[in-house]
Order: C-alpha cells, then sequence, then structure tokens
C-alpha cells in the first residue's frame, strides 16, 4: 500500500510539472505572438535577468526595429548585444556592441560596451596552435579602447589581457619555428626563430631560442655542400657566442661548446683541404 502511494504522489507531482511547463511555454508564446510591446520588453529583460537568454533573444529581436527611434531604443540595443553574449555568439555579440558605441556614443554604457567588444574578439581567439587573426583583432581592439578610454578602470584588465593574447602570439610564433627544425628545414628554422626574438624579445623561450639557433646553423654547415660549409660553421661559432654572452650558465652549455669545438675543426680541415 505504502508504495502504492508513493508511486501515487510522484505521479500526481510529474502531471503538474508537466502542466506547469506546458502553461509556460504557452504563456510565452502568447507574449511572442502578442502585440503589447512593453510587455514584450518587461519580458525580455526578466528572462535576460534569470539566465534565460533562450527566451529573452527573440522578443529583443523584434523589439530593435519597434522601439528604434524610442527612448528604450538604447536599452533594447544593449540588452540585445548582451543577449547574442548569453547564448555564445561571441560574432555577432562583438559587432552589435560595437554598433552600440557607435549608435549611442554618449551612453554611460559606450565604454563597458567598447570593452565587452574586445572581449568577444579575444574568446574568438583560440588556441596558440590555430590561426592567430583573432587575437590580432582582440589587441587592436583592447588598444583603441585604452586610447579612447585612457581614465577607465578597466585599462589594467587591457594591459592584463593583451599580455595574454601576446604569449598565444609568442607561442605559436615560437612553436612554427620548431616544427621548420623538426622538418630539418634549418635555415628556415633560423628565420624563424631570430623573428620570434624580434617581435618578442622578452620572450620566456628566448634561452631555448638562442641554443636552437646554434643548432640549426650546426646542422645546416653539417649537411650543407662542400663550398658553403666554412661560411656556415662561422655562422654556427656567431650563434655560439650569442648563447654564451647571454645564457654562460646554461645547462646546455657543454652541447654547446661542443658543436663550436666541431665547427672550429671542421673550418680548419676544410681550409687546409683547399
Amino acid at each position: 500500500m505504502k508504495l502504492s502511494l508513493l508511486k501515487y504522489k510522484s505521479n500526481i507531482i510529474f502531471l503538474f510539472l508537466c502542466v506547469l511547463s506546458l502553461y509556460g511555454c504557452s504563456e510565452y508564446n502568447k507574449i511572442l505572438k502578442g502585440s503589447d510591446y512593453n510587455l514584450k520588453y518587461e519580458k525580455a529583460i526578466e528572462y535576460y535577468e534569470n539566465n534565460q537568454c533562450y527566451k529573452s533573444l527573440p522578443l529583443l529581436d523584434e523589439l530593435m526595429s519597434y522601439f528604434r527611434m524610442t527612448n528604450k531604443g538604447e536599452d533594447v540595443y544593449y540588452y540585445y548585444a548582451k543577449n547574442q553574449y548569453c547564448m555564445g555568439d561571441y560574432y555577432l555579440a562583438g559587432y552589435y556592441y560595437k554598433r552600440f558605441v557607435k549608435n549611442f556614443p554618449r551612453s554611460e554604457r559606450a565604454e563597458e560596451c567598447a570593452f565587452n567588444a574586445a572581449i568577444c574578439m579575444m574568446n574568438n581567439s583560440p588556441d596558440y596552435y590555430l590561426d592567430q587573426s583573432d587575437s590580432y583583432k582582440a589587441i587592436d581592439e583592447f588598444q583603441l579602447f585604452m586610447s579612447k578610454y585612457p581614465n577607465s578602470s578597466l585599462v589594467d584588465s587591457c594591459s592584463f589581457l593583451i599580455k595574454d593574447l601576446r604569449s598565444r602570439l609568442e607561442r605559436k610564433s615560437f612553436e612554427k619555428a620548431k616544427l621548420y627544425y623538426k622538418m630539418e628545414k634549418y635555415r628556415s628554422a633560423i628565420i624563424a626563430l631570430n623573428t620570434t626574438l624580434t617581435q618578442f624579445p622578452d620572450t620566456k623561450f628566448r634561452e631555448d631560442i638562442y641554443f636552437m639557433i646554434l643548432k640549426a646553423n650546426f646542422l645546416f654547415a653539417f649537411n650543407s655542400v662542400e663550398t658553403k660549409k666554412v661560411e656556415r660553421f662561422e655562422e654556427t661559432i656567431k650563434s655560439y657566442h650569442n648563447f654564451v654572452d647571454y645564457f654562460s650558465e646554461s645547462s646546455n652549455l657543454k652541447t654547446a661548446e661542443t658543436y663550436f669545438n666541431t665547427s672550429v675543426k671542421e673550418i680548419e680541415k676544410l681550409k687546409t683541404l683547399n
């Protein structure tokens, strides 16, 4: 009997929840299909604030044109951009945040929207091993924000986020150079490694880069035709001195010295033969 009673109660609760859900859906559809635009506006804001963006967005989509030239136009535009962000569509959110700044430049929300436009760009920025076009765009957006709002409390956040984005670009550049090295394209690796140093002079990979330049120069020289070996071993010696000047305490120092000593001997041998 007790088991049957519990089952009966649970069925009643389930039925009640289904009815409530259907009522909620029918109420929403009624609002959506209705012509009371002020109610639509109120419910759209309410849904957004309750994290029901999927309900808020269709209402705001309709209200964008209806309230366009009214006092509520700014509010609708603002929440429309925020809803796109809430739905995870950072491309559209970024677009509408930027349009908000353009359409309402004197609004108190313009600064917030300009910052959020840059955040959207950053959210579109992929992991370092993928194309980094959006990372560059995000950096530009943050720099534009800092230029436009130099006294903003968000300037420090911009600097921090730019640093994070640059670290992705730095890693991408270094990994690209490493790939050339692994493929035994030593000349391309040397060029790519030097490019990384030029673009990111304070890179955390600095010691690894200088050592890889030395290794790549040595292997490039060692595998060259006889007529090019002297010139390329001399380049290895230069890269050895660069490495030692900066990293005299490196754990790779003994290996570096081996490359240096071998290069000196190879040059002497080649000059003797000639």
